[in-house]
């Protein structure tokens, strides 16, 4: 193209009109014949002026030759000086030119076939292939084959006449060489810009393809750089110009191919096309000026979206699943918010696996296409801070963007947000959070505790009692705030040491020696009276430390007593399971949450029946997870706390309704966990970072399953305390439930 302006295609038709009556009226004047015969060597320039004039007069191929134009090209010109030949009667300078034109013909017919029985080859056969092909659009273009022809034939068959000669090599100057009509488009349309605030697209190229909807691969005609986000101008037949973005580059077959989406569905808006972009030639595209109106009106929301686009929606994409072409090199970390157009609604989708710049670049030179993949999440609704269901999928190739931040802040009650960005997630119910049962689960160190911890202590600012049921100590140290310490330590130093008497009280009734009994009533009592103290807020106990006696056979031995049997850590487990709920059985029925049993370290207080210690902590792990199962209709639930989730009990894991999945690696554990997340996000477990769950059930704001990024334990104290001061006996916070504690009568 080398900065040429091509006219539309309609002057172009018309000036290709004027050019075959230059070329009738030459050869009426010059030889005395409107059309010369077509043997002999004295017709060679007007039917090769003929073919430049059909075959390479930009109608079709206004900007540079493919090599199937070149090698007709070349076939017009070897036939036109085979037809004429005469070397018998030409000298060595005459043969020497003949054979110059057919060389060069065999030459660019030789370029033009490598280019295309080597294209889609690999290795050194590409390379051969791009080669040939550009070589043959540079010596295969109409006006070098044309030319050289003419000019051959003027020499050959005219130099006789001095004014044949002249005319010839003018008619070959005009209608082959320097094309007048591009000259003169060029001119006016500089001329338009010196003089008047009226710009011209500068050729792109032309339209090879169209990918509907919304997508156009143009093919390049000369290495232009065109970068991610050029505004560009395209023109199809019998439509109106209309605005697009350049993409990327997908290829090449004859020159580089770039792809560009329509501005509409890339920017969601319709920007003005300048009305002399309208005169853009038919199937070309052009690279709008900068300075004008139309490239004005795109460039805001060009630089908004520049660092935003991820990709284009691809096949394959369901209703809750999204596949996406990927094309640019964007980090996309695994958990990043992407958004979607679908039906005139925003809808929001969560990356499940990460590629890097680098894995990008990698996949795209050794596949060609990178497909990411995304769950929905849905719809997100300012005014409730939260997401909701979007029930339709967007279209093919619908523009993917990196998910704008939200302008919503958390609340009291966002448990964390959407990584890399400020998409709250919220606890839709903390009642639901305790009647229907919450596990934490994940390995050692991710942060199991520390999200438990703010579980606490947002159910003691609702106003529920929570009893943990710890073998770290941990609790009794970061809740210090919420009880009165020496007191509570000589509470349980007491309650610790009351059942040792019974490792020496033996009774011909076995369920009457030991002290099981005895401390079931203590506990009974401290239990009560803690649910009904509006000032106790957080009861801590550690099971492994109680001194509480069972005994085992009704043979009275003075001297030896293999009879008697300590309680396990599972086993006192039990009893206060069980005393809990006999507490909260007597205050009634209930719809909202009254008390939450932590369990700490769960696979070692509630096991599975194939990891115990002992035999009698198969039946007693059984009997917590009844007091667990009958608990809620009381308003007792519980939140359970694990590293190891293949080794606790699957009766209470099963009832848990709702799931912070965080780190972790062994695949019994991720294959219960699909049940509830689904496999795409349990083979995501592996990878998380610290800090950063999977979160499903009834007490997420979210309707499916999404993967967050929890929040910073002291960030969450300072705001939190701020709010619901620790110091107070607590009211119920309406913020924090739609669901209150109502008495249930049957």
């Amino acid at each position: 193209m080398n900065g040429r302006s091509i006219p539309p295609q309609k002057w172009r038709a018309l000036f290709l009109l004027v050019y075959l009556v230059l070329l009738v009226g030459v050869s009426k004047y010059a030889f005395d014949e409107w059309f010369p015969p077509a043997s002999g060597g004295k017709a060679v320039w007007f039917y090769t002026g003929l073919a430049s004039l059909l075959l390479g007069n930009h109608l079709v191929t206004p900007y540079f030759s493919k090599p199937v134009d070149a090698i007709s090209y070349a076939v017009a010109s070897a036939a036109a000086m085979l037809g004429a030949e005469e070397l018998s009667k030409w000298s060595a300078t005459e043969a020497a030119i003949f054979y110059l034109v057919l060389g060069y013909s065999a030459f660019v017919l030789l370029l033009s076939f490598i280019a295309i029985f080597l294209r889609g080859a690999q290795g050194l056969g590409s390379r051969f292939s791009q080669s040939s092909a550009y070589l043959a659009a540079i010596f295969g273009n109409h006006r070098a084959v044309f030319g050289l022809t003419m000019l051959s034939a003027a020499y050959l068959f005219h130099r006789d006449s001095v004014s044949q000669t002249f005319l010839i090599c003018l008619v070959c100057i005009i209608c082959v060489v320097t094309r007048p009509d591009e000259v003169l488009t060029a001119l006016v349309g500089q001329m338009r810009k010196i003089w008047g605030d009226i710009f011209v697209p500068t050729p792109l190229g032309y339209v090879a393809a169209v990918q509907t909807p919304n997508v156009y691969l143009i093919r390049q005609a000369e290495d232009t750089p065109t970068e991610f986000g050029t505004a560009v101008v395209i023109k199809l037949p019998d439509k109106a110009a209309f605005p697009a973005v350049a993409l990327d580059t997908v290829g090449r077959d004859e020159a580089v191919l770039i792809r560009c989406v329509d501005a509409n569905a890339f920017l969601h808006a319709t920007p003005a096309v300048d009305k002399e972009f309208q005169s853009l030639p038919d199937e070309t595209a052009g690279i709008v000026p900068a300075k004008s109106n139309m490239a004005t009106s795109m460039a805001q929301h060009i630089a908004t979206c520049r660092n935003r686009l991820v990709g284009l929606v691809a096949n394959d994409t369901s209703n809750e699943r999204l596949y996406f072409e990927v094309v640019t090199a964007q980090d996309l970390q695994q958990g990043l918010l992407v958004q979607v157009q679908c039906q005139n609604s925003t809808v929001i989708y969560q990356i499940l696996d990460g590629l890097t710049k680098e894995e990008v670049v990698h996949q795209k030179n050794t596949y060609g296409t990178v497909r990411g993949q995304a769950k929905k999440i849905g719809i997100w609704d300012a005014a409730s801070a939260k997401f909701v269901p979007s029930k339709w999928l967007p279209r093919i190739n619908e523009p993917v963007l990196l998910a704008a931040t939200a302008k919503s802040e958390g609340d009291a009650n966002t448990i964390g947000k959407f990584p890399g960005g400020a998409y709250p997630v919220q606890l839709a119910n903390i009642d639901h959070l305790v009647t229907h049962n919450t596990a934490i689960l994940g390995i050692l160190g991710v942060g199991k505790s520390m999200l438990a911890l703010e579980l606490v202590e947002r159910m003691v600012a609702r106003g529920i009692k929570v009893i943990c049921l710890d073998l770290t100590d941990q609790y009794e140290i970061e809740l210090a705030d919420f009880f009165d310490g020496p007191s509570e330590a000589q509470e349980r130093n007491n309650l610790y040491s009351f059942g040792s008497i019974g490792k020496t009280k033996f009774n011909a009734t076995i369920e009457l020696g030991g002290s099981v009994k005895e401390i079931r009533k203590e506990l009974h009592r401290l239990i009560s009276a803690f649910l009904k103290n509006d000032a106790q807020k957080i009861k801590i106990l550690n099971p492994a430390r109680f001194d509480v006696w069972k005994q085992m056979t009704n043979q009275f031995r003075p001297t030896d007593i293999p009879g008697m049997a300590q309680l396990t850590a599972c086993q006192m487990t039990q009893i206060i399971s069980e005393v809990t709920l006999e507490c909260a059985q007597e205050s009634g029925m209930s719809s909202g949450a009254k008390v939450c049993v932590v369990y700490e370290e769960a696979h070692s207080l509630v096991p599975e029946w194939n990891s115990v210690a002992f035999e009698g902590d198969k039946s007693a792990t059984a009997g917590t997870a009844r007091a667990i199962l009958q608990g809620r209709k009381y308003g007792m639930g519980c939140l359970l706390i694990t590293q190891r989730t293949a080794n606790v009990t699957k009766t209470i894991l099963n009832q848990c309704n709702s799931i912070f999945a965080m780190r972790t690696f062994d695949d019994t554990g991720k294959e219960f966990l699909s049940n509830y997340v689904g496999r795409d996000y349990a083979d995501t477990l592996s990878n998380l970072p610290e800090r950063h769950a999977v979160f499903f059930g009834r007490a997420s704001s979210c309707e499916n399953p999404v993967l967050i990024e929890l929040n910073n334990r002291d960030e969450f104290k300072k705001s939190f305390r701020e709010k619901f001061p620790r110091s107070v006996s607590v009211e119920i916070p309406a913020e924090l439930s739609s669901a209150p504690q109502v008495e249930i009568k049957n």
